[in-house]
């Protein structure tokens, strides 16, 4: 098992974790709110009126948390990619070093 291997099993998870938490919270949210609509006693034009409200306010949130889960993902590719920019150089060396080494023997 190489360490592209390694990168490549560790992608999947935090995608699919990223997704999971970007929709549970939208699942959540729309329970909130229905609930809340529900039991609240209210006239219905006050009803509509808390609706278009609590609808704009959860489209924010979402948006928010999208951007969130957006730069906390941006932030774990930019750091994969340096440490497959590391390993990747450290190789180079080694090989290098190596060849090097190949020559003097001979």
């Amino acid at each position: 098992m190489n360490l592209r291997d390694l990168f490549q099993k560790k992608k999947p998870s935090k995608k699919q974790t990223a997704k999971n938490v970007a929709i549970g919270a939208g699942i959540g949210t729309a329970v909130g709110v229905t609930a809340g609509v529900l039991l609240a006693p209210k006239s219905g034009k006050e009803t509509r009126e808390d609706i278009s409200k609590t609808t704009k306010q959860t489209l924010e949130n979402v948006k928010d948390g999208l951007n969130v889960a957006k730069e906390k993902i941006e932030e774990m590719v930019k750091k994969e990619k340096c440490t497959c920019g590391a390993a990747a150089e450290a190789a180079e060396e080694n090989v290098s070093d190596k060849a090097e080494e190949t020559k003097e023997a001979e």
